[in-house]
């Protein structure tokens, strides 16, 4: 038996890491099957340390220690995949990051919802089978003055299932210059070849002109369809079709119009200091037969495919059968109507949600917050790094406004005791998860897209990030961490640069 088979064979066996104190206080906390597998993968990781040609001390092949890196692997297992994050990338729509946080009475509706039983498809005046979406379709109704509406599980659905029951077999004329690709790679004539709609481009990239449809439609037309560029813009030497033209061409020729806003707004943008978008109801107002958009990105909702106008067309929509294929649970429904509902009183919905109070907020009060944010980072982590207050500029994100910048401030975090890289990873494993953005050497934390109530966890979860690595003990942490939290500390992703 040569030297390396002597060594192997004095790893632990599973058995002897599970009854090591490190490991064997999970023991009921954890299941079983997670610390084997956590205790099988530390012995893996160690005989294949030695294969490599790595000389290990006796330290490091005693059970105890076997059991101490298994306990980091074990509670990384036990974690759930799906974890909240404290979002200090400044984007506020960061579709990485599940793009718009959830109102407090959205949040409450979905909860009451999924405890129990609801009438999602009962009539309770009359005891008789219900639609899930009339609650939905009566607000947006008031909202943007359709004469009909309804809701699928997101945007792109929303459009598949309008091109398929309004065009299916036929064609569809869109602009060269509305043929946009959203996020993920999904692009407008892929989502149409899906719908079994056939494109008919009109135009150039940078100009289109009325007569440009007028001229390409035919007895194969099915509709005419426009698209918002909302995650894009073409400027320059341009043009583009009215809602209202396109809109007039279509009744007199007798085909629908369709209008894809993407980030569909219900309150006007002006109003708050941010560049003209078009607002659902004055797509309505011009007419359009069919508008689509999002219910989680500008609007603040959860992810819906929102559609709204002519009754006769969405009564179509909802009798194809894509729509029982596309349609949204009881928890998406409960915080859609919530949120619908403060959009009745426009000011209550600036306050209340979330996404709309960041779109609002001053650069003042954003100085203000970086400072106070900075004081308390630097209170907590002493010589471990220095914060400072440095301008900062916000996106919107999520394909939305995509040339407006939100001028504000954020706390510029540079470590003495590790690189930027390694300080984003450890405060990514964290408890909870911390997503700054890195930017010339120093980590960015931007306070528009934290909330005051995230502001003492994450302060608590850059000391523990910056603190324990250096092996220094946190004097002024305003939040004690448990053993559980410290051992989690690791590499894992690279910080997000902006979306």
């Amino acid at each position: 038996m040569n030297e390396l088979q002597t060594i192997l064979r004095r790893i632990p066996a599973v058995d002897r890491v599970l009854q090591a104190a490190p490991l064997a206080e999970l023991t009921g906390k954890i299941p079983h099957v997670t610390l084997h597998a956590a205790a099988q993968t530390a012995i893996d990781t160690c005989r294949n340390t030695l294969r490599s040609g790595t000389v290990l001390t006796e330290v490091d092949l005693t059970a105890a220690h076997l059991a101490t890196r298994a306990r980091q692997i074990a509670l990384k297992l036990n974690r759930p995949g799906l974890r909240p994050v404290i979002n200090a990338t400044g984007t506020l729509l960061h579709t990485n990051l599940g793009r718009a946080p959830l109102a407090p009475a959205a949040i409450t509706a979905v909860q009451a919802t999924a405890a129990g039983y609801s009438n999602l498809e009962f009539n309770l005046d009359d005891g008789n089978r219900g639609h899930r979406d009339t609650a939905i379709e009566t607000l947006l109704c008031r909202l943007t003055g359709a004469e009909a509406a309804t809701v699928v599980n997101n945007n792109a659905g929303a459009v598949l299932l309008a091109l398929a029951a309004l065009a299916g077999g036929r064609e569809a004329i869109v602009s060269r210059g509305e043929l946009v690709e959203i996020g993920g790679a999904f692009r407008i004539p892929e989502v149409m070849a899906a719908g079994g709609v056939r494109l008919r481009e009109v135009g150039t990239t940078n100009k289109t002109h009325l007569h440009d449809y007028a001229s390409a439609i035919g007895p194969e037309t099915g509709l005419l369809l426009k698209v918002h560029t909302s995650n894009y813009r073409v400027v320059g030497f341009t043009a583009a079709v009215k809602a209202s033209e396109l809109v007039a061409l279509g009744r007199r020729e007798g085909v629908v119009v369709m209008e894809d806003l993407g980030s569909g707004m219900l309150l006007d943008p002006i109003a708050f200091g941010l560049p003209a978008e078009p607002t659902v109801a004055a797509a309505v107002a011009a007419g359009i037969d069919v508008v689509t958009f999002s219910g989680d990105k500008l609007l603040g909702g959860p992810q819906a495919g929102l559609i709204v106008g002519r009754r006769d067309a969405i009564d179509t929509l909802r009798r194809h059968p894509l729509a029982r294929a596309l349609r949204c649970d009881k928890m998406t429904l409960a915080a859609l109507e919530a949120t619908l509902h403060l959009y009745l009183h426009p000011q209550t919905a600036l306050q209340q949600i979330p996404v709309l109070r960041m779109l609002t907020m001053t650069a003042d009060e954003l100085q203000q917050r970086s400072r106070r944010l900075a004081r308390r980072l630097q209170n907590s982590v002493g010589n471990c790094a220095t914060c400072s207050v440095v301008k900062e500029s916000s996106t919107i994100g999520g394909g939305a406004l995509p040339l407006t910048e939100l001028p504000g401030y954020a706390v510029a975090l540079t470590p003495h005791t590790q690189s930027v890289d390694a300080l984003a990873a450890r405060l990514r494993d964290g408890e909870p998860a911390v997503i700054g953005r890195i930017h010339d050497g120093v980590l960015l934390l931007n306070p528009r897209t934290v909330s005051k109530s995230e502001e003492a966890a994450l302060v608590a979860a850059v000391a523990v990030a910056l603190t324990e690595s250096s092996g220094k003990s946190v004097h002024h942490r305003e939040h004690e961490t448990t053993e559980e939290n410290r051992v989690k500390q690791g590499v894992s992703h690279k910080a997000t640069k902006r979306p």
